[in-house]
C-alpha cells in the first residue's frame, strides 16, 4: 500500500507502536488529533519535523488496519 514504507514499528520506540519514520510521534497521536479537528496545517506546524506524507500515511495505515478485522456493529 502506498506510503505506508513511512510507518514503523520497532519495540525499542513506543514500546512497538506504529510510528512515523522511526520518531516517537504514533499513528494513533495523529489520528487522535486529526479526529478532534485540529487542521492538517496545524498539525504540521506544532510538529515541524512531520511533512504532509506522513499524515496521509497514518491516514492510509489506519484503513488498512481496520481492514484487517471484523468487527460486530451493535444496533442502538
Amino acid at each position: 500500500m502506498k506510503n505506508l514504507d513511512r510507518i514503523t514499528l520497532d519495540p525499542a520506540i513506543m514500546g512497538g507502536k506504529p510510528c512515523i519514520r522511526g520518531l516517537r510521534m504514533t499513528v494513533g497521536t495523529l489520528l487522535g488529533l486529526m479526529a478532534t479537528g485540529v487542521s492538517r496545517e496545524r498539525i504540521l506546524q506544532a510538529y515541524p519535523y512531520l511533512e504532509p506524507q506522513d499524515l496521509d500515511a497514518a491516514l492510509a495505515y489506519a484503513a488498512w488496519r481496520i481492514e484487517e478485522r471484523e468487527e460486530v456493529l451493535l444496533s442502538a
